[in-house]
């Protein structure tokens, strides 16, 4: 009963302030101003426990603890790589003498001088024989790293090759020019004119030379002993080919199915104790 009263009398008191407000220029509101600041309250119970927040920056280095105590020897690891070989270093000091010897006996050396000058003059003996069998009985002429043998059977160029690939070698090859004086005068010495060496042309390039190597393929490197004659038919398209050795020492060009004699080469063994064994000749 008593709010019915107090909500009237508050509708005609803001019928009363309306009406003045509507006639006033002021703006007339509901704000209520606040009250006095009340009493401090309880203190509520502790909440829950929040979320983590983020990591925040690090913080200053702290001051280096104390050092630990030595840890175990640990297992031996893989041998490390050979190092470089280190200089030589002084020579030491001489050892103390050793103690004296004893005596030794009575040394018969006149027999075994004879034993030893024996051996010398038997090996003196071989050494010429063998060098007979290769010069007069094989007609064998040699450098310091090859023999060469000159084989009297007419063959044609491809046959004379392999002729001597079966003995164990290549058609001669006089790539110095020692080594050409040298089986020049053999093919004089044999009383013959012309043989067959191991230089054959390659191939014509496109300007019509012809290109020579030859026979184990390298080319021919510094020395040629063409004579005018031949230089220029060498530098020109030609069915001759191949190439025979004169007796004077120059080269020629010649037919490759012509037959002829020829001269092989055979290198020397680089083994210790002697060679690879005197070639087969028994045709020559």
């Amino acid at each position: 009963m008593m709010a019915r009263r107090y909500d009237a009398g508050l509708l005609v008191f803001c019928v009363f302030v309306f009406s003045y407000i509507s006639a006033s220029p002021e703006v007339c509101t509901n704000s209520l101003l606040p009250g006095a600041k009340g009493d401090p309250g309880e203190v509520g119970e502790e909440g829950d426990q929040g979320k983590l927040g983020k990591n925040g920056p690090p913080g200053f280095p702290g001051i280096p603890g104390e050092k630990g105590l030595k840890g175990e020897v640990g297992l031996t690891g893989k041998m490390g790589p050979i190092g470089d070989k280190g200089e030589k270093g002084d020579t030491g000091l001489d050892g103390p003498s050793g103690l004296k010897g004893k005596p030794g006996t009575t040394c018969d050396c006149g027999r075994y001088r004879k034993v030893v000058g024996q051996l010398d003059i038997n090996t003196g003996k071989l050494r010429n024989a063998v060098k007979f069998v290769k010069n007069v009985i094989l007609g064998l002429k040699e450098t310091e790293e090859r023999y060469y043998l000159l084989v009297k059977e007419l063959k044609r160029f491809r046959e004379a090759s392999m002729n001597c690939k079966l003995r164990g070698g290549t058609l001669g090859m006089p790539k110095t020019t020692n080594t050409n004086r040298l089986m020049a005068d053999y093919v004089s010495w044999a009383g013959l004119t012309r043989v067959y060496i191991g230089v054959q042309a390659q191939s014509t390039d496109t300007d019509g030379t012809s290109t020579y190597v030859y026979a184990d393929s390298s080319p021919l490197q510094g020395f040629a002993a063409w004579s005018q004659e031949e230089e220029l038919n060498s530098r020109l398209t030609t069915n001759s080919s191949c190439v025979e050795l004169l007796s004077t020492g120059t080269w020629g060009h010649v037919e490759c199915e012509a037959t002829m004699f020829f001269i092989c080469e055979f290198p020397k063994s680089r083994r210790r104790g002697g060679g690879r064994g005197i070639p087969a000749a028994s045709a020559s």
